[in-house]
């Protein structure tokens, strides 16, 4: 799951992307109203976070920019403001949802996951596929009921894949989910991850679709 972070308050921020990186998120941050639009323009995103107090530009009315413009990207506010007006503004702005501060790291984690699962149309946590299976919020995948232990990035990966099982994603659209925009990324970079998750979860896994990319394939041999 890709997430932007749109927070001003530095110390927030780090901890939050450091916590989400953790279980296995790709976390990108930003500072401002301005920077926000600057990536949504050019990258993809699962979710966003947003915090309401940013020093160019209101929250609420990026939120609604958003929304107006038809940028249905999945929005969670976190907010130090507290009172119920704020937040039904909030909600009818266009959030997915409200989360005050100061929370719980896991709280936070559970709510991004499902918004992520809402906007992928699942109502539960467990993926199936096949004889795969993958718990969204601790990462875990098992092969035939055997746990198989995957890494940060092909823990990203397989996520990518799994919410669009019957679409091609480009290499850049894998490129965004596996590392955002902050790292240089070498060019055999998403090739050596696909190589790894065949290997460890049966070689059709990733189908290769000459001129356009990756898609879902079947699990296990």
């Amino acid at each position: 799951m890709h997430i932007l972070l749109i927070e001003d308050d530095e110390l927030v921020a780090r901890g939050v992307t450091a916590g989400l990186r953790l279980h296995g998120l790709t976390v990108d941050w930003v500072g401002t109203a301005a920077a926000a639009q600057a990536a949504l323009d050019s990258f993809h995103f699962d979710v966003c976070i947003l915090d309401l107090g940013l020093p160019d530009e209101d929250g609420m009315a990026l939120l609604r920019r958003w929304r107006t413009r038809g940028q249905s990207l999945p929005v969670l506010v976190l907010t130090a403001r507290d009172a119920v007006e704020y937040r039904v503004e909030g909600l009818q702005a266009g959030a997915d949802d409200y989360l005050l501060k100061p929370f719980d790291l896991d709280e936070l984690l559970a709510r991004l996951h499902a918004l992520h699962r809402r906007a992928a149309g699942r109502s539960v946590n467990q993926v199936n596929h096949g004889s795969l299976s993958f718990l969204a919020s601790t990462g875990e995948v098992a092969l035939e009921g055997a746990r198989i232990d995957l890494s940060r990035r092909e823990l990203a990966l397989l996520r990518a894949l799994l919410q669009h099982p019957q679409r091609v994603l480009s290499a850049e659209r894998l490129r965004d989910s596996l590392y955002g925009f902050e790292q240089e990324v070498e060019s055999n970079a998403i090739n050596v991850h696909i190589y790894h998750l065949r290997r460890k979860l049966g070689p059709n896994i990733v189908e290769t679709v000459r001129g356009q990319g990756y898609r879902l394939g079947a699990a296990g041999w």
